[in-house]
Parts: structure tokens; C-alpha cells; sequence
């Protein structure tokens, strides 16, 4: 059990992870006044934990599972709820299960009589290693993913492996995903999934290598809380082809699209001379050791269009943040039909 303290500049977070942070830490919410949001399938598996936990009798907005649920709409349905509750300025909205519920919630929370506590509480591999930590909530709209959004930082994060536990194996690729992305960025990460490529699901590897990834963007968030000097645009390596993909597609989680669009992206960069040799080699490795498989696309071209939305992008360009070297990143920007071009390519060659 660990904690870690991340000051950014408009708050501080304090994040709790590893095993036994759910029972030391979210038992003390239910002496506050709580609205808790969670979605279909977290309730059907932590409803008796929630409320021998919170009670049995605190608000709560059940969401479908899935990315479907991050709407407009349920978002002013939170709210509408929230008020209809009670709830003070001084409640706490508790997010409770994976990214979408995370990212939902922090919006609600940062929204509602201009802005209330805020506790996460992820329960897949993916919200534990990255989207619970940093502020970033959001919701999509029009096709667009996270448009509508603000920087909010969490009070607390209570990171337990006890939740990875009644995860499937796609969930667990899913987090997979993110976590090789860290490895491309910071270089103790890097070695640490070289030398355990073997172990990659293990509970007590996950737990090791969550607080490592943690810490990583913690660190970045702290330099650069806001986008503003470019500093936490790195954390989107795999991301503006990941969404891409993710949007036209749809068939696969955010966390695998994260590793296709690596890969998509390590392509160019070799193709351009940024990434090369074993470095590029061991990176292709660690995709190729979650994924298996990188799917072969047709029509990637009118997904490559999706990346157009990007809020990385400039002037018109592609912005992609792809491997350059061990604890290294670099960002290329590209024309559309450059990027779209080299996506092609690839794809004729898998």
C-alpha cells in the first residue's frame, strides 16, 4: 500500500494504491454526504460492497455499461438527480468503476453549484494506471470523444487490485494497453515489462507496475496540468490513431485501440527515421505480447478522417506522439493525407 501526492497547480490529489486502500480509505466517505456514480456492471458485481460500505440508502446513478453512456444527456440526467437528491456544495460525487464512469463523474462533480469533492474509485486495470489520475473528465458528443470536458483533479483515488480480480481478459488487455504506452515513455517502466513479459497479468505484477505508471503521470501532470507547455501531450502516445480507429471501427476497447494505434504510429515513425533498431523491435514486442494479433482494416483511410478531431492537432496537421527512444517520445505532425497514406501502407503490410 502506497500513496502518492500529485500537486498540480489548481489542486492537490491524493492517490491510495494497492491492496487493502478500498477498506482502510472509502469507508470513511459514508460519514459525508455522498452521490455515487457507477454503471450496470460494476453494480451487478460491488452492490452488497457498496452498501456495506456506504449504506444502504445513499443516492446513486446506475449508467449502461460502455462508452455509449458518456453523453450529454446522462450527464444533465446526473445532475438533475444530484439536485433532486439534496446535494449540498459540500457533498462528495464518488466515481465508482471504470474510465467512462470516471470521466462522467469528474464532469458532473466539476459542474454541479460550480464545482464539489470529488473521490475515484476505478475498478478496471485501465482507470487504476491512467484516466482516474490527472483531471481530464469528459463526455462525447457528435461522434467526437471527450469534446466537452474540463480539467478537474480528484480529491482522493483509491486504486485497489481487489477490483482487477473480476476483470475479464479483454479488460485486463484493455489496461494492458495504457501500461505498455507508459513503458514507451518512461524507462524504468520499460524494463520492468521487458524482463516481465512472461507475467504480464499477474495481480501482484499489475499492482507493482500500476503505482509505477501512476507516479509517471503524476509527475507530467504536475509540470503540465493544463496542455498549456506541451509537456502532457506525451501521455497521448498511441492515442490520435487509437481514437481514430476507435471511432469508425468500434469493435475492439479504448485500451487495445491504444496499442493498434502504437503500432500504426511506430510504423511512421520508422518509416521517418525517429524510432528504429531493437528499441523500435522490443516496443513491437511488448504490443505484440497483449494484443497478439494487429487486426487488418479495410477502409482505413475514412478512419484515418477521424483523427481530424484530434485536439492535439495544429494548423491543420495530424499531431501524433509516437516512441523515440528508451524513456524518449517526439512528436510528428502530418497533413491528412500524409498520415493517411502512411496508415495505408501499413496496413498492406501486416
Amino acid at each position: 500500500m502506497k500513496d502518492l501526492t500529485l500537486n498540480a497547480q489548481s489542486a492537490e490529489s491524493i492517490i491510495h494504491c494497492g491492496a487493502g486502500t478500498f477498506e482502510k480509505y472509502a469507508k470513511k466517505l459514508a460519514e459525508k454526504q455522498i452521490y455515487v456514480v457507477t454503471d450496470s456492471n460494476v453494480f451487478a458485481i460491488y452492490r452488497h460492497m457498496m452498501w456495506q460500505t456506504f449504506g444502504d440508502n445513499f443516492p446513486v446513478t446506475i449508467l449502461p455499461a460502455g462508452e455509449s453512456s458518456k453523453t450529454y444527456n446522462n450527464l444533465i440526467a446526473i445532475l438533475k438527480d444530484m439536485l433532486k437528491a439534496g446535494m449540498k456544495r459540500t457533498c462528495t460525487v464518488v466515481a465508482f468503476g471504470g474510465g467512462v464512469v470516471g470521466d462522467i463523474a469528474g464532469l458532473a462533480a466539476s459542474l454541479y453549484m460550480r464545482g464539489v469533492h470529488l473521490v475515484q474509485i476505478p475498478t478496471t486495470l485501465l482507470s487504476q494506471v491512467d484516466s482516474s489520475v490527472g483531471g481530464k473528465t469528459a463526455v462525447d458528443m457528435c461522434g467526437v470523444k471527450n469534446v466537452i470536458g474540463t480539467f478537474y483533479q480528484p480529491e482522493e483515488v483509491i486504486a485497489d487490485p481487489l477490483f482487477l480480480k473480476t476483470l475479464t481478459d479483454r479488460e485486463i488487455r484493455c489496461g494492458l494497453g495504457e501500461i505498455v504506452k507508459y513503458g514507451a515513455l518512461d524507462g524504468g517502466i520499460f524494463k520492468k515489462l521487458k524482463l516481465n513479459t512472461a507475467r504480464l497479468t499477474d495481480y501482484d505484477f499489475l499492482e507493482d507496475i500500476t503505482y509505477d505508471c501512476i507516479a509517471h503521470k503524476a509527475k507530467v501532470v504536475c509540470e503540465d496540468e493544463r496542455d498549456l507547455s506541451g509537456k502532457r501531450k506525451s501521455l497521448n502516445l498511441g492515442h490520435t490513431t487509437g481514437h481514430a480507429l476507435e471511432l469508425f471501427y468500434r469493435k475492439k476497447s479504448h485500451g487495445e485501440f491504444v496499442l493498434i494505434g502504437m503500432f500504426y504510429e511506430l510504423y511512421i515513425a520508422e518509416k521517418l527515421n525517429i524510432c528504429g533498431g531493437q528499441y523500435a523491435e522490443d516496443i513491437k514486442n511488448l504490443i505484440l505480447c497483449v494484443l497478439k494479433k494487429i487486426p487488418v482494416y479495410e477502409n482505413i483511410e475514412e478512419a484515418a478522417a477521424y483523427a481530424v478531431y484530434d485536439k492535439k492537432n495544429e494548423d491543420g496537421n495530424v499531431s501524433l506522439i509516437v516512441p523515440k527512444c528508451v524513456g524518449g517520445c517526439a512528436e510528428i505532425k502530418l497533413s491528412l493525407s500524409e498520415y493517411t497514406a502512411f496508415l495505408k501502407e501499413c496496413a498492406k503490410k501486416l
